[in-house]
């Protein structure tokens, strides 16, 4: 206990100080080791190793270039147009097709801020030219943006399907249903929040005609296909993630180049580029926390965690709350997949002890990282949308916070009712 308290205290003095995530853990772990006299090197390079020796971790990186080449190469746009020619009249309607681009460019990057750069570089300026307010412009940008880590294939998925060893292409089919929920109630809210603001629709977009959506899908064909291709290639069997996530750089790089004509040599390699950063980011993490694993678990940190929360009740329901609380205050201070790496060893025994189902737990964990995405300090939508808009961040926290209720509710709605979660994974063989 003794040494457990020492690391959590190291780690808490590091985060204060500024150090980067993945050295903190590193440091805390080593110095605790020191005090309590049982460091191994053998047992930290083999820590390192063991957390970046995982072939799903390759997914990252190439849904990541994918998601860039598809915004580089056009495809993003098409999406756009189409999606304009139902909501784009209607007051908010801009507002509702950012949600909804966000919910489609979030079936094929798997990141929050990514889906946030993609759809708010193109929609924001666009909302702005039309009537609508900075601050409404960036803050249903952000929002919308959350999408991007539940709709599958997410990042955040990925890592807890290691961290968990659970079926990563079960947590995918998992978060479809509560990924659709989550979009609509961000929808419904960017309408309400245009009607009380006054917002009307594009005044330049024409009244919906069934032929001319029809021929707008004919000619975006390629670019509405994607999603069905990646996550079709998954779900039939054709594709590990890991498999999907190579085809979706193919598709992105067909498209662009063959079909679309608007990709160029240096948009390839910036888009390997922004790939092989945001990897390297994710891989210095995951090894750092697995060592940190090692440690909680020499410590019996899971086993002190049940106790604790044991103590206070034994009711499945009140422990999720309390995690779902614990969570919120942890995603003001610290990143996605980092308070995913860091919690999910420790908190999956707890609930998985109290019949919670592994599946149904990674979907809350994932859907309250979401809410964090929008929560200062680190709220990183908040910062892309916020430098995209060319407004104070603090104006675009204010503007979220009906989009937060929004999503708070669908938190406890997912909490509350497991099988919005679990029925379709289950269905399809996935888990119980």
């Amino acid at each position: 206990m003794n040494t457990l308290l020492c690391v959590m205290t190291i780690l808490l003095l590091l985060f204060l100080l500024g150090v980067p995530i993945f050295m903190s853990l590193i440091a805390s772990t080593i110095i605790a080791l020191l005090i309590s006299g049982d460091l191994s090197t053998t047992v930290i390079q083999n820590s390192l190793f063991d957390g970046l020796n995982s072939f799903p971790l390759l997914a990252i990186p190439c849904f990541v270039v994918a998601g860039t080449l598809m915004e580089k190469g056009n495809i993003t746009n098409q999406v756009i147009e189409v999606v304009k020619q139902i909501f784009g009249r209607m007051h908010g309607g801009l507002g509702i097709t950012t949600v909804l681009a966000c919910a489609f460019f979030a079936a094929i990057s798997g990141s929050g801020p990514g889906t946030v750069a993609a759809i708010g570089t193109l929609l924001i300026p666009a909302m702005v030219r039309n009537g609508y307010s900075f601050r409404y412009a960036a803050s249903v940008a952000s929002s919308g943006g959350t999408i991007g880590i539940l709709i599958p294939p997410s990042n955040p998925m990925i890592i807890y399907g290691i961290v968990g060893n659970i079926s990563i292409t079960g947590l995918f089919t998992a978060g479809f249903i509560p990924g659709f929920i989550i979009a609509a109630a961000l929808a419904f809210t960017a309408w309400i929040s245009a009607r009380r603001q006054g917002f009307s629709g594009d005044a330049s977009q024409p009244p919906f005609n069934a032929r001319v959506f029809i021929r707008t899908c004919l000619k975006n064909s390629f670019a509405l296909l994607t999603p069905f291709i990646i996550l079709g290639s998954i779900y039939s069997g054709i594709c590990t993630p890991v498999e999907a996530s190579v085809v979706a750089v193919a598709w992105a790089l067909f498209v662009g180049f063959v079909v679309n004509r608007h990709l160029s040599c240096g948009d390839i390699y910036n888009s390997l580029l922004e790939g092989a950063m945001i990897c390297g980011v994710v891989l210095l993490i995951v090894g750092a926390s697995t060592l940190f694993g090692k440690l909680l678990t020499i410590e019996q940190a899971p086993m002190q965690m049940t106790n604790l929360f044991l103590s206070i009740s034994e009711n499945k329901t009140v422990i999720l709350l309390l995690i779902i609380g614990l969570l919120l205050i942890l995603g003001m201070f610290l990143e996605t997949l980092a308070t995913i790496i860091i919690l999910a060893p420790v908190l999956l025994p707890v609930v998985t002890g109290l019949g919670v189902d592994p599946i149904h737990f990674g979907v809350i964990l994932v859907v309250t990282n979401e809410v964090a995405l929008l929560t200062p300090p680190v709220g990183v939508n908040l910062f892309v949308s916020s430098r995209i808009a060319h407004v104070p961040v603090e104006s675009v926290a204010r503007g979220v916070l009906p989009y937060l209720a929004a999503l708070l509710c669908c938190v406890l709605l997912i909490t509350f009712i497991p099988a919005i979660s679990t029925w379709l994974p289950h269905a399809l063989g996935y888990g119980k």
